[in-house]
């Protein structure tokens, strides 16, 4: 066998393991910059809810980051601001 064949070989198995090695830690999310949550803030007292116009489910809103409007009954919720109760 020649030292050509047995290097390019070697060569090839790096390569391989290298493009794994990469692909499993962009899939895994390892050496990604951290996301920064935007500062929570309290809404406890705005009477904020978030309600499902399909079954009525109400979820009142005490503390908010970066708003992603959940899914409920298959549709998005809608953000409703009611008045306080005295």
């Amino acid at each position: 066998m020649s030292v050509w064949v047995v290097l390019s070989a070697v060569l090839i198995g790096v390569v391989i393991a290298w493009v794994g090695f990469t692909a499993l830690r962009a899939a895994s999310g390892v050496g990604a910059r951290p996301r920064h949550p935007a500062g929570v803030e309290d809404v406890e007292d705005l009477d904020v809810f978030l309600v499902c116009r399909e079954c009525g489910t109400e979820f009142r809103v005490t503390r908010l980051g970066e708003l992603q409007v959940p899914r409920h009954c298959g549709e998005p919720m809608a953000v409703v601001q009611r008045p306080p109760v005295p």
